[in-house]
């Protein structure tokens, strides 16, 4: 497998980033590849905490950084203070790269083992700490010769419109750049404004998550969409309608399980299969195997729902997160839930962690949500348990209205749908729910609007 350093000299001289100046990337990466080889020669190679908002010089430190096996930390430019005040804590950067300047961070300590070549990337803890899956150049690469086995694709032309220093938009990189494929570079916000591109994008593969997707359908994108070579989906459930949407455009859409952990994607759906009216999750890439397991670890066989359980090499070593490193053994297995069809199709019945227990029955939110978009009375929602004394949870529903419209219309909507103990019992209107560029939800903002309205509630019943 050839390594960084042979991928920058191979890409030199090419002009491979459309819509940026490829040759400002490769003179920027070899100048501090050049800066990084004589410290490592003093010392330890430095720890590094990378968080570049423009995308030639975060891709140029990146590829320096990964060429000279530092430690490298990808960082969201839009953290907020206490979001970097734990990372600091955590990663204690030796090298602090960010907003177009590389100065010396004083005084780091070494005292957190990092090892030379580990590419850390960020990803949301349970309880909302920013923690890193531990990654390298081998288990990326992975990723990328899986992704081309499984589309039959030497070069991967890529349209990126999602952050750099998320899997999401890493991994179009490393299939664009270590391929031979062209990188086209652009925000989502100018995509979603003209209503396309004008880039031909006959022969990219395009990065959505379900939201976005959504938006672009909604601003008469439809044409430029249905030119795309491939639009992968990932990121988040997609709800039924959007992907009915989608076909009945006959969008090349290619709906996708994977997550930081395993680099990107490890289960795809393929275009044709999808148009032909498949919405699974679809086959599981070369480089992974996928399991599905009860509660006692036992293999299910087809259509048995269970802990979907991870075996790949693009597998993360583990995580880091403040008090160090935490490396695991050759297995992942998650909070989602699914199953496996005779076919070998993966369908996501939803995440174990979400699941609502309320009077003893379990409530999974991805049903609820689907059957609430079905009405088409929202334009977005997400459903959650809320603790209850006497139900021990109960199910509510966080909603954005279509329009203005009576609550009384809206549970109307469900009572053919939805068992009574699936339907929300609170219903709480806003005007947007806080989803990430990758279309999550933030849970922990989430929470806050919750308490802002029950305390409203509480005040009202006084």
């Amino acid at each position: 497998m050839a390594q960084p350093l042979i991928y920058l000299k191979q890409r030199a001289g090419k002009d491979w980033l459309v819509g940026c100046d490829s040759d400002a990337f490769t003179n920027l990466a070899e100048q501090l590849y050049q800066q990084l080889t004589q410290l490592v020669k003093q010392e330890l190679p430095p720890r590094i905490l990378l968080s570049q908002r423009d995308p030639v010089q975060f891709l140029a430190g990146f590829m320096a950084a990964c060429a000279a096996r530092c430690p490298v930390f990808l960082g969201n430019p839009d953290w907020v203070e206490r979001e970097w005040q734990q990372v600091l804590a955590t990663v204690q950067p030796d090298l602090i790269w960010r907003e177009g300047r590389f100065p010396l961070a004083p005084g780091a300590a070494q005292d957190l083992p990092a090892q030379p070549g580990w590419i850390m990337v960020p990803t949301g803890g349970s309880s909302g700490e920013v923690r890193f899956a531990i990654h390298t150049w081998s288990t990326l690469m992975a990723s990328v010769q899986g992704f081309r086995q499984y589309f039959r694709v030497e070069q991967v032309n890529s349209f990126c419109v999602l952050p750099l220093y998320h899997v999401s938009g890493l991994m179009q990189f490393m299939r664009s750049f270590t391929s031979g494929g062209r990188l086209v570079l652009q925000s989502f916000k100018a995509l979603e404004a003209a209503a396309g591109s004008d880039v031909d994008p006959v022969d990219f593969f395009l990065s959505l998550v379900p939201t976005q997707l959504q938006r672009l359908l909604e601003t008469n994108a439809t044409a430029w969409l249905y030119r795309c070579q491939t639009v992968l989906l990932g990121g988040a459930p997609a709800w039924p309608q959007l992907l009915a949407a989608a076909r009945a455009h006959g969008i090349r859409l290619a709906p996708t399980y994977g997550m930081t952990e395993t680099a990107s994607q490890i289960v795809t759906l393929k275009p044709e299969t999808f148009l032909a009216g498949n919405s699974s999750c679809g086959q599981v890439l070369p480089h992974a195997q996928v399991t599905i397991c009860s509660p006692t670890g036992e293999i299910l066989g087809a259509n048995q729902t269970g802990a979907i359980t991870i075996r790949s090499q693009s597998l993360a070593l583990g995580y880091y997160a403040i008090f160090g490193p935490t490396l695991w053994v050759g297995q992942w297995l998650g909070d989602d839930l699914g199953f496996l069809d005779t076919q070998g199709y993966l369908t996501v019945v939803g995440r174990q962690s979400n699941k609502i227990i309320t009077g003893g029955e379990n409530v999974f939110p991805a049903e609820v949500e689907a059957i609430l978009r079905a009405t088409n009375l929202v334009k977005d929602v997400c459903v959650i348990g809320v603790p209850d004394q006497d139900w021990g949870e109960v199910v509510t529903a966080v909603y954005v209205p279509d329009e203005p419209l009576s609550l009384e219309v809206l549970q109307a909507a469900l009572e053919d749908h939805l068992s009574k103990f699936k339907r929300p019992k609170y219903w709480i209107s806003v005007p947007e729910l806080p989803r990430n560029p990758q279309g999550k939800i933030n849970r922990e903002q989430l929470q806050q609007m919750i308490l802002a309205w029950q305390q409203a509630t509480d005040r009202l019943d006084q």
